[in-house]
């Protein structure tokens, strides 16, 4: 009863500020705020703030959220352990065959991996790319603008 009555009088002033706009002649942002004043009425009719009220007044309700809570927070860990262990059973299983079969027989290594060439570098006598060229446009621009 207090919520429909807060409601009505939120709404009626809402109403009374949306015509002191509109008198001042500034009908959009008064239909703006009509519509805005209309919303808590049109809230307590359709019976959202009735249902609201009794959500959050009965310790069901929260029972209700507290099960959900604990229902979301099993199938998150689930999710985790699932991804660090590489998935089911089977798919591990199926993994550690493919790994197996992965090397020849008489191989040293396996067939399958990261390439062990070391990577190319370069001469300890040669200069990398000549930083002076970059160098050129800068002090192209700086002698355009006079510095």
């Amino acid at each position: 009863m207090i919520a429909e009555t807060v409601a009505s009088a939120v709404s009626a002033a809402g109403l009374g500020i949306a015509a002191i706009t509109a008198y001042r002649k500034r009908f959009l942002s008064a239909t703006r705020i009509a519509a805005y004043s209309l919303v808590p009425v049109g809230l307590v009719m359709t019976g959202v703030v009735g249902w609201v009220s009794d959500m959050v007044f009965k310790p069901s309700v929260w029972a209700g959220f507290g099960v959900l809570g604990i229902a979301w927070l099993l199938f998150a860990s689930t999710r985790a352990v699932e991804r660090r262990g590489g998935g089911t059973r089977k798919e591990r299983r199926a993994a550690k065959a493919a790994q197996r079969e992965a090397v020849a027989p008489a191989a040293s290594a396996p067939s399958l991996g990261p390439a062990t060439r070391p990577v190319a570098q370069p001469a300890p006598g040669a200069k990398a790319a000549a930083p002076a060229e970059s160098f050129d446009d800068i002090e192209a621009i700086l002698k355009k603008h006079g510095i």
